[in-house]
């Protein structure tokens, strides 16, 4: 089995929810835990922080590995979903899962996955478990997939549970008020186990505060921290409030015995792009024209987003546009701006939305544009529009982001 067999066998093998929604979803733990104990209970053998959230938890996740890799660690990461190759997912240092690890993994467990008829989602995080184990890392910073209390990720008792932010996003997993989705995101909180939680509001600090009484787990709110945010590489300006969340668990850390110097702290946050690699946050693609891309999907995440995109100074504004369809798409259209040249699209995915009804919605909210077929299609046809002092801005999915990167 070759590596593009291996991978090709986990996305099309088994349904899994970036590419199939909600029937990939699996509201159960019990695949899990019998996973891990086919594995001899990998997540038992290395240390770990896990991060859970709406938005903002894989910049999170990456600037607490850049900080603990800096201080000298053996860091896992493991995240989702990946951009451009499946290896993104799980990494060391920075360096993505050998290929090699990939197939071995695949070809040994295959029997299993199939007669337990496990998710995507379930084997991978069964894969960087196992990876993390062998490889005897120092600490492994675990990201959630989907919400919280359910996810496959849940099974780790980590040094710290970090929870960013709570948003309407995944409704049709999570509940529909932010007080059911909170209780999602905070089924991570473990008994006894620090909890660090990101921004707030009075529905959700009171549901993390209910769960962590009765689990005697002790929590800290970021947003109470005054201590000065450090100058990160990240660009995009809700990644402040992400620094202040890393910080406050890094924090819980060295009080709780890790050894972690302030210039580590410093130079991880200086080199989160350099340490881990993360991509399409802010991320600039190209000066002339100034184009940026950026994977926020929901209306939380481009709440930060287009204040910021309006206030670069540019002529013209090009916005290449894609979405999924299970997106309530009407209240991200309503945060748009009008005066803006649009390129509908549509990724490469089964989920996607048309990008011929994505122009009819946005026509509605003043939003006007030509469509086009693929995003390529629509990028070419923004850079052959926009002049050197105009910008194109390149969002609405990851999926989107994922195929100009």
């Amino acid at each position: 089995m070759t590596y593009n067999q291996a991978t090709e066998w986990l996305f099309n093998q088994l349904p899994m929810y970036q590419k199939m929604g909600k029937k990939a979803y699996k509201a159960d733990l019990s695949n899990t835990i019998k996973l891990v104990d086919y594995l001899n209970n990998p997540e038992t053998k290395f240390k770990s922080i896990h991060v859970a959230g709406t938005n903002g938890k894989g910049s999170t996740s990456h600037m607490l590995a850049s900080i603990l890799q800096e201080e000298g660690y053996s860091v896992g990461l493991y995240t989702s979903p990946h951009l451009k190759d499946f290896r993104e997912r799980i990494k060391i240092n920075g360096k993505m899962i050998s290929e090699t690890f990939v197939v071995d993994f695949v070809q040994d467990h295959k029997q299993f996955f199939e007669k337990e008829q496990l998710s995507f989602f379930e084997m991978t995080v069964g894969m960087a478990f196992d990876y993390f184990a062998k490889k005897q890392v120092d600490i492994a910073v675990i990201e959630v997939g989907l919400g919280g209390r359910l996810d496959s990720t849940n099974v780790i008792t980590p040094e710290v549970s970090v929870i960013t932010n709570i948003g309407l996003d995944h409704t049709q997993f999570l509940g529909d008020t932010l007080t059911k989705i909170a209780i999602e995101k905070g089924g991570i909180i473990k008994p006894s186990i620090p909890c660090v939680i990101g921004a707030t509001t009075i529905e959700t600090k009171a549901v993390f505060e209910d769960i962590s009484k009765n689990r005697k787990s002790n929590l800290f709110f970021a947003e109470d921290n005054t201590a000065c945010v450090y100058a990160t590489d990240l660009l995009g300006s809700y990644q402040q409030e992400n620094s202040k969340t890393a910080l406050q668990a890094i924090t819980v850390l060295k009080n709780s015995g890790w050894d972690i110097a302030e210039t580590s702290i410093e130079e991880g946050f200086k080199n989160v792009v350099k340490n881990t690699g993360l991509q399409g946050r802010w991320q600039q693609l190209n000066n002339k024209p100034l184009t940026i891309c950026d994977t926020a999907h929901n209306v939380e995440g481009l709440s930060y987003v287009i204040p910021q995109l309006l206030s670069q100074d540019c002529e013209v504004l090009h916005i290449v546009l894609g979405f999924v369809a299970d997106k309530n798409i009407d209240e991200i259209l309503r945060l748009l701006p009008q005066k803006a040249i649009y390129y509908f699209t549509k990724p490469h995915n089964s989920r996607a939305l048309s990008e011929v009804t994505l122009k009819d919605k946005a026509k509605y909210f003043g939003l006007n544009g030509a469509s086009y077929s693929t995003v390529n299609k629509a990028y070419d046809e923004a850079k052959e529009q926009a002049n050197d002092n105009d910008l194109i801005y390149i969002g609405g999915s990851t999926f989107v982001v994922a195929e100009i990167l």
